[in-house]
């Protein structure tokens, strides 16, 4: 059966941010290098957000502009929204019907997503994680690039896998995680992970005086009240970016110049900025060129869910055998 290295997909819930970019995007540009790459928009999760009107379409199509201006290649990967390939939806249903609700109780992310809106626990948060196994393995994924907070769900999939293969054959390999090497990226607050919904991120395609003003508000090293004081760069979330966006030179001076008070806060996350700018332009520049070019990218899209049909509705003329559906 056909298969892909690769699968991840990201939802479209407001404006893609740094810590998507450095988290995982730069990943994906990398993995298609040297790997065969399906990804995806995943824009039936985002119901469980309730957007309104045709929100949903258009924050859909940003974050597919944004993945293409961040280097995702629609010649080399296979790039879609998640809703066009009706094969998802299909094995979700399948899947739901063999997996314990125990299981799916025991989703550490169910309790956050729900904390995150409380007037809005549906049932597509709680079940959620089994749509999330079937968007990997529909394309029969070997790897699957993760963050430590999304192992849980994989090794779900996993299970899954192992459970449609005892009961009726043999279809499913069980994907294994690549793990992202980024570390935790941390908000303006600080303390949270940087999140659309906690408001406290820097927007992937802000301008440099966006930036400016953003990273100006960013929390540092609570301890250095004066600008005379010493600081400790090493719990300073500002000297952490630094070291993603600056020159290693830099970051070595930044570092040295905090520990003595010869720089202050305010000069720290100038030079964050500015160098956060320089970094992320081109970026820009390929997301405005899209702007000017819709077509571009709904040709790239339309592409993309066709490579990805073909696979999925492969899998699931198996799958329907393999049940009695067909």
């Amino acid at each position: 059966m056909e298969k892909v290295d690769v699968l991840s997909g990201i939802q479209p819930t407001g404006l893609a941010h740094i810590g998507n970019y450095l988290g995982a995007l730069r990943n994906w540009v990398s993995l298609q290098e040297s790997k065969r790459c399906f990804y995806c928009v995943v824009d039936l999760h985002a119901l469980t957000t309730l957007p309104k009107g045709k929100e949903l379409r258009r924050s859909s199509l940003e974050m597919a502009k944004v993945l293409m201006a961040c280097g995702v290649d629609p010649e080399r990967s296979a790039l879609f929204l998640q809703s066009a390939v009706p094969g998802h939806t299909d094995l979700a249903w399948a899947f739901q019907c063999m997996t314990p609700m125990g299981d799916l109780s025991r989703m550490t992310q169910f309790k956050d997503k729900s904390a995150d809106q409380p007037k809005n626990i549906n049932a597509g948060l709680f079940t959620y994680p089994v749509l999330q196994a079937a968007d990997i393995l529909i394309y029969r994924a070997g790897e699957v690039p993760v963050g430590e907070d999304q192992v849980q769900h994989l090794e779900l999939a996993r299970e899954i896998a192992r459970r449609f293969n005892r009961t009726y054959r043999n279809l499913f390999p069980e994907p294994q995680p690549c793990l992202t090497k980024a570390p935790r990226i941390l908000g303006l607050d600080g303390t949270k992970k940087m999140s659309k919904s906690q408001n406290n991120h820097i927007p992937l395609l802000a301008t440099p005086p966006q930036l400016q003003k953003l990273v100006g508000k960013a929390v540092t090293d609570p301890q250095r009240v004066r600008r005379d004081d010493p600081g400790r760069p090493e719990i300073c979330n500002v000297f952490s970016l630094h070291g993603h966006f600056s020159r290693p030179e830099e970051v070595q001076t930044v570092e040295t110049d905090c520990r003595s008070a010869a720089l202050g806060c305010v000069d720290c996350k100038r030079r964050l900025a500015e160098n956060m700018a320089q970094s992320l332009e081109p970026i820009r520049t390929k997301a405005e060129a899209l702007e000017q070019e819709p077509e571009r990218l709904l040709d790239a899209l339309s592409d993309g869910a066709k490579r990805a049909g073909a696979v999925a509705k492969h899998t699931m003329d198996k799958v329907r055998n393999a049940t009695g559906l067909a």
